[in-house]
């Protein structure tokens, strides 16, 4: 399937102007509490000549939905030691993975998303690099090398997910303020490190700790030294998880520059934010670290649902911890046009924070349906869990592929997008994929 220029427009036009843009697509206007409704016989032919084909199932499609036919194919970027990563923003570097590069059980370090939130260090000697441990909680503040690291502590390997807080912001309406990733700012590698807990009790953590914050060596934008780019950090609980790393590897490779080279702080589950890169000093804090980046709108999200476009005040705002549950569909890739057959394979993987999948469940009649996956187990606490089923298509036309996946808890990934916060953070949104059948 190839892009259509007035469809990339239409994608705008509904993210900008839902009310006029449902008119035309649909033939009415849509009713925003309503996320059902059947589509006019004009708004019908209208929306399946742009498709193409037929829609089979149009009876079940929510009031007002994009067809994820019409999402943009951008191109990718050349980027070191990078492969088909999407450019967000170049000032600072931040790339998306297309999902389809995402299939691999473990993710490859050229196909690991980029997040920065100030300037790459430059000219790193690992050799001497050093971790500063240290903050008012700290009972004897410490210095390390790596090669300290690595001869005082117990190095372990885990694969660990990293997602970007706003990641899927794109579809919020109305537009919310950051990068606006579609669902490729996650990833999965295996990380080697020491625990974070190990170090911390080596350099002794008093009885009043409550967060442990992070520094690292990438530089403001604005080149004033004395300003940091991101220091944000983890209550203690967290930082004393098991799973909680100080690494040097992803995929038994150094570090990506990219992504943290020589060292970073590895806390999966929670927004990437929290996990550190270029690490070069750690505090332990009496109170709620107060870094860079640590107070709202960053990485907070309202207390209590907001109407979509509204202000809301610091004090009704908390910090975003566990990551909701979510799921991507990794093969096939989006677009792709097939003949008429018995049964389709369809893969993915899903994650849900802190927590486990217990199910993830297809449809192809736009959430009418569901139809259960074969769901694996995580290679260790806070991996993704890899996903597998077949689906079957009736007849000939424009289908949708829907995810949805279920943690422990019962709780499943809304259909459609949840809450809006003025950030754009936590779209859970079942993610789905276009097919043609021909």
């Amino acid at each position: 399937m190839r892009r259509n220029p007035s469809r990339v427009s239409l994608t705008e036009a509904l993210r900008q102007e839902p009310r006029a843009a449902d008119r035309l697509l649909w033939g009415r206007e849509s009713d925003p509490l309503s996320r059902r409704g059947f589509i006019r016989k004009g708004g019908l032919l209208t929306l399946g000549a742009a498709l193409g084909s037929a829609i089979p199932f149009a009876r079940f499609m929510p009031a007002g939905l994009i067809p994820a036919a019409f999402a943009a194919d951008n191109a990718p970027a050349e980027i070191p030691g990078k492969e088909g990563l999407v450019i967000l923003n170049d000032r600072p570097l931040n790339a998306e993975t297309p999902a389809h590069l995402l299939d691999d059980s473990v993710t490859p370090n050229r196909y690991m998303f980029i997040r920065n939130n100030g300037l790459v260090p430059e000219d790193i000697n690992p050799e001497n690099w050093e971790l500063e441990v240290g903050g008012e909680s700290c009972l004897r503040p410490e210095r390390f090398t790596i090669a300290d690291l690595q001869a005082r502590f117990e190095t372990v390997s885990l694969q660990l997910q990293l997602e970007c807080g706003g990641n899927g912001r794109s579809e919020f309406v109305p537009a919310a303020s950051g990068n606006q990733w579609t669902t490729g700012a996650i990833g999965c590698p295996r990380f080697t490190g020491v625990r974070l807990r190990d170090v911390l009790n080596y350099c002794g953590v008093g009885a009043d700790a409550v967060y442990v914050g992070y520094y690292g060596a990438d530089t403001h934008l604005g080149g004033d030294l004395d300003l940091d780019a991101i220091s944000r950090g983890v209550p203690v609980e967290k930082a004393l998880e098991r799973e909680s790393l100080i690494a040097w590897r992803m995929n038994g490779e150094d570090l990506p520059l990219q992504n943290g080279f020589p060292l970073r702080l590895v806390c999966g589950g929670w927004p990437g934010s929290v996990s550190g890169k270029w690490l070069n000093r750690l505090v332990v804090r009496n109170r709620v670290h107060d870094g860079e980046k640590m107070a709202p709108p960053s990485y907070t999200v309202p207390r209590l649902p907001v109407a979509p476009g509204s202000r809301v005040p610091a004090s009704e705002m908390r910090i975003i911890e566990s990551m909701p549950v979510k799921s991507l569909i990794t093969y096939p890739r989006s677009g792709i046009a097939i003949g008429q057959r018995e049964r389709f394979d369809v893969r993915g993987h899903a994650w849900a924070g802190d927590d486990t999948v217990s199910a993830v469940f297809l449809s192809i009649d736009f959430g009418a349906t569901w139809l259960p996956t074969a769901l694996q187990s995580p290679a260790n606490r806070l991996a993704w869990q890899d996903w597998s089923s077949w689906v079957q298509f009736p007849q000939s036309g424009y289908y949708e592929i829907w995810a949805r996946a279920m943690d422990a808890a019962g709780r499943s990934q809304p259909m459609v997008v949840p809450g809006w916060n003025p950030r754009g953070y936590l779209n859970n949104a079942c993610h789905r994929i276009a097919v043609q059948v021909t």
